[in-house]
């Protein structure tokens, strides 16, 4: 369906890709992975239409191809689905799907009815029951995506490419997609894969692509490579390399004890001890409260009941005020919603839960925030042009070390982190873990909370699993294995 040769892209100091080749089959679910700045995003809009290429050949269904916009490319059945959606939040379903291509009936005007009925059908088609007249800003986020590939069925698509689909949705979500997509591959689409979730790619995709720093470095068959080598031609380092080594020393004190906790009806009766130097996974199934009782210990939701013990002292309720008083910081699983201010540079994210220290008589000082930022970024190796950087520009990985400098410098007890590695690449995820072990060598109790296995596994030197609410199940040692979380996570409570 599309083979790409010698192609070639340069922006203004930056040769983002260099002879890149590419080729996806009708039929098939082709992986595209590499670290950020790979040049992933610049070949996606190079196929899609946005950028031209300085030089080389995109050949689609058999013939020398040149699309001057996006429209061309949909025209021509190429369809992108952003990691970031393109809807309009407060129009319906409906709207959404044929934006640009309504039903239209006498005198040119739009026939809503039978814009209805189109849209019922494709997303029957889909095999998905959403409701056609329902604001788009109702909708879950799984939903959501339905209605983007929806918009790209209205065309006869021929070639899709999804950009970290599961990035924003989880467990019986990603099950549902991988259906839908699944069934795709049936009717003959070619379907470009996005993603850092190694594991997605092997359960899904037929072939994977690697680029790095702008160039093409393999193809595979899936069959024939396996999660290390993958890795391994990513990054050109071993995955064992990617978890430092555990704790030796005995774990120690008790810095916080979350007693009977009990919030936003979705935590119930939930104890929790973190001691200093350690590093504690909150594991469990999507829905089983582990965000809900973070924020509550930090703060971020009341607490119906239950008790939060920090330094001798028991709190029946939280706030973040309190919790940075005594030296808990949170990392939200929403970096751009909840965790970055994101038309703000990089050094006002740093400063920003700790704005006494940058502050004269009630005044910013400018050139304490950026010396603060500068000796961060040194710290934690985030990649920018320095303390005036605007983060929206960043990659996601970077965007991540921005929040975990933040809290670093204001987190004295406790730093809870959650998903810390969603969404950012396996180059960005080994320096991450790096960062959490050397905080918990300073004696900082650290509460991973994380829906991918392999890293539970990798980090935790104790597993707390939780199921419906409840806590299920504590595993330290040997005993923490992904079987054993599992069982854990997904046992009856009567068991």
């Amino acid at each position: 369906m599309l083979t790409i040769s010698n192609l070639s892209k340069s922006f203004p100091g930056v040769k983002a890709l260099s002879g890149m080749q590419l080729d996806v089959r009708a039929g098939e679910i082709h992986a595209l992975v590499g670290e950020n700045g790979a040049g992933k995003s610049t070949l996606t809009k190079i196929i899609a239409g946005v950028y031209q290429p300085d030089e080389g050949q995109i050949e689609y269904d058999g013939e020398i191809t040149h699309w001057p916009s996006p429209g061309a490319a949909k025209a021509a059945g190429v369809h992108v689905i952003y990691q970031e959606f393109v809807l309009f939040p407060h129009m319906t379903v409906a709207e959404n799907i044929f934006i640009g291509n309504e039903r239209r009936g006498l005198l040119g005007m739009v026939d809503h009815g039978q814009t209805r009925k189109d849209a019922a059908e494709l997303l029957h088609r889909l095999g998905v029951e959403i409701d056609p007249d329902k604001r788009v800003v109702e909708l879950s986020v799984a939903d959501q995506q339905m209605v983007e590939i929806a918009k790209a069925m209205v065309h006869k698509v021929r070639l899709l490419i999804l950009d970290e689909p599961t990035a924003v949705i989880s467990g019986h979500e990603v099950e549902l997609l991988f259906q839908r997509l699944q069934a795709l591959r049936a009717d003959g689409v070619a379907i470009i894969y996005i993603s850092h979730r190694l594991e997605e790619i092997f359960e899904i995709c037929d072939r994977v692509t690697v680029l790095k720093d702008g160039q093409f470095v393999a193809s595979r068959a899936i069959a024939d490579v396996t999660r290390d080598q993958l890795v391994a031609l990513m990054v050109g380092r071993d995955m064992s390399e990617l978890f430092p080594p555990k704790a030796t020393a005995a774990s120690g004190a008790v810095v916080l004890q979350a007693k009977g906790v009990s919030a936003a009806g979705r935590v119930r009766n939930a104890s929790l001890t973190l001691r200093a130097g350690e590093v504690t996974a909150l594991a469990g199934m999507v829905g089983a409260g582990r965000t809900e009782l973070a924020l509550a210990i930090f703060g971020g939701l009341p607490m119906t009941a239950g008790s939060v013990e920090i330094g001798g002292k028991s709190h029946s309720q939280m706030s973040p005020a309190l919790s940075i008083r005594e030296g808990i910081g949170l990392l939200t699983e929403d970096r751009k919603g909840q965790g970055l201010a994101m038309l703000l540079d990089v050094a006002a994210n740093i400063t920003a839960a700790d704005l006494q220290t940058v502050s004269r008589n009630g005044f910013l000082d400018r050139a304490r925030e950026n010396e603060i930022a500068r000796e961060e970024i040194a710290s934690y190796q985030i990649a920018c042009r320095g303390p005036q950087n605007p983060v929206v520009t960043m990659s996601g990985g970077n965007q991540q070390k921005v929040l975990v400098s933040r809290w670093a410098r204001t987190c004295r007890r406790v730093l809870i982190l959650d998903e810390p590695t969603r969404g950012v690449d396996v180059g960005a995820k080994a320096e991450i873990y790096r960062i959490m072990r050397e905080l918990a060598a300073k004696g900082i109790a650290v509460l991973m909370i994380s829906s991918e296995l392999p890293e539970v596994v990798g980090m935790a030197d104790r597993v707390v699993v939780m199921r419906e609410g409840t806590i299920s199940g504590e595993l330290t040692g040997a005993d923490i294995t992904e079987e054993q979380i599992v069982r854990l996570a997904t046992q009856s409570l009567a068991a």
